[in-house]
């Protein structure tokens, strides 16, 4: 009788923990939904946060044990046959997905009771997105990195259309379902044509094998059409121009608790899969990959900038803000390589921090004006909110301050450090471009914070904030302000993050 060999062991099982715990707590809101009356729906909430809280916990367990074997004079962190690493880089991108996921199900539990659409299904897509999300930022295996993208795609593409009697909610899902489809294919397709010229799924060997190649005929026609092709994936997951047209409509039209998620969690699961790909797997072609990458945040600043000049609705116009962040942080990875310089890489991971925070307390702030007969969204809804809501109008204005980038809020640093990377390696001509179209965004986020202090209300009746999402929006504005005013403490662990193991080769990604 033969027997099958023991492929994984406890020590692989236990650095997946954090996922495994998320994965168990998504399928016990399911059940326990369906025992739970209608008046008692929340405890859904309160279960993924508790699910949130306990897959926190078990990553500081894995930090610790990592810690140990570090100290020990071991720096390879790598389980399930090295499809998986856990370094300083991937648990940043944890927290970051945990922290972003918390506030996003505070913001939900008052938001989907309006909406008549407070069921358990909701609150375990976004801990499955998380579980996907999380693999996207650890794997080091082209087969886990799709496996991840398209398990935090799928749950997005169902939270999107969530409010199934809202026909703009139901529009925006199958035009990011089949969007994301077909970028998926393209993606998929790069990565086949990688895996056929290296005949390796390991992100290292293909490195290693790629050099070679590339070393032989720098304009190899293969590698060059698997690169287009797995850029164009890459680039619309963090909606780059001209990959971006998925964005403003499927902002416009999701719950707002959930644009909100998709705008920093789901954006920072793309971010951490480019980075693992473009710093390692692809490094050998920088050369070949660069002017795209140049050419697409400069395009990506241009179409975001101006098109969210004229928007009406507020979603729609930080979709095209969110678009316009993109491109900056596109400069920082143009201005980086992670090796002889890290700057830029420092300002995207700073960037990504404190946009989770400011970008999801201005949608908390749009949240609390979702009502019974108003959604809340457009730029007429904000008229008045000073006189109605001061505290959540002066919140409002502290966002929208750190999102153009004013000092001390903790925008300023995100820009600081790209534009530092800039002039650092000698992109004048870049850091310039930045600096205006920065300059550009600043009047319309100062349109919205006008028609909050300066306009008539067109209505009197006054907001009311519920206690969860109060404390979403406290959390936030605290975490603005206190990265802003004291950032040396957070930029240590962002320095932390980027720091390098004995072993390692770049950036924390171990082989």
């Amino acid at each position: 009788m033969t027997t099958i060999p023991n492929l994984f062991s406890r020590s692989d099982y236990a650095m997946a923990m954090p996922m495994l715990v998320l994965a168990a707590f998504a399928i016990a809101i399911l059940m326990v939904d369906l025992l739970l009356p209608k008046a008692m729906k929340r405890w859904n909430a309160a279960l993924a946060l508790a699910g949130l809280a306990a897959s926190g916990l078990s990553l500081l367990k894995v930090w610790s044990a990592m810690r140990l074997i570090a100290t020990a004079g071991t720096a390879r962190f790598s389980g399930f046959l090295g499809s998986l690493v856990m370094d300083r880089f991937a648990i940043y991108f944890y927290l970051l997905f945990l922290m972003g996921a918390a506030v996003a199900v505070l913001m939900s539990v008052h938001y989907m009771e309006v909406e008549h659409e407070d069921h358990g299904e909701y609150y375990a897509l976004i801990l499955f997105a998380v579980v996907g999300m999380m693999c996207m930022a650890s794997g080091f295996d082209l087969i886990l990195l799709f496996v991840g993208l398209e398990l935090m795609a799928l749950s997005t593409y169902v939270l999107v259309g969530f409010l199934r009697r809202d026909k703009r909610s139901n529009e925006a899902a199958l035009k990011y379902l089949l969007l994301g489809a077909f970028s998926s294919g393209i993606f998929a397709y790069g990565l086949s044509l990688f895996y056929g010229i290296t005949g390796s799924t390991n992100l290292g060997e293909i490195a290693d094998k790629l050099a070679v190649r590339i070393a032989n005929n720098p304009r190899d026609p293969i590698a060059m059409l698997a690169l287009i092709t797995t850029a164009t994936g890459l680039l619309f997951k963090i909606a780059a121009v001209p990959f971006h047209q998925w964005a403003p409509d499927a902002y416009e039209g999701a719950p707002t608790a959930v644009t909100g998620f998709m705008s920093v969690a789901v954006k920072a699961a793309g971010w951490a899969m480019l980075l693992r790909i473009f710093l390692f797997m692809l490094y050998p072609m920088r050369t070949q990959y660069t002017p795209m990458l140049i050419f697409v945040a400069v395009a990506t600043m241009i179409g975001g900038n101006f098109a969210a000049l004229t928007q009406t609705n507020v979603k729609r116009l930080l979709a095209y803000s969110s678009i316009a962040h993109v491109g900056y942080m596109l400069l920082g990875l143009v201005a980086s390589d992670g090796r002889n310089n890290s700057t830029g890489i420092k300002g995207i991971l700073v960037y990504l921090l404190v946009y989770t925070f400011m970008n999801l307390g201005a949608f908390a702030v749009i949240t609390s004006l979702r009502r019974r007969d108003i959604i809340g969204d457009e730029l007429d809804d904000m008229a008045g909110l000073y006189f109605k809501a001061p505290t959540e109008a002066v919140l409002l204005l502290v966002f929208l301050l750190s999102l153009a980038g004013i000092p001390p809020l903790a925008g300023f640093w995100g820009k600081y450090y790209i534009f530092l990377s800039l002039m650092e390696t000698g992109h004048y001509v870049l850091a310039v471009v930045a600096v205006l179209f920065a300059v550009l965004g600043l009047y319309y986020y100062l349109r919205i914070a006008n028609a909050a202090f300066m306009s008539e209300a067109t209505d009197s009746e006054p907001v009311k904030i519920a206690p969860s999402l109060a404390v979403a929006l406290w959390i936030s504005a605290f975490a603005t302000l206190g990265i802003g005013i004291m950032p040396e403490v957070f930029l240590r662990v962002v320095n932390w993050s980027l720091s390098l193991s004995q072993d390692a080769r770049m950036i924390g990604l171990l082989r």
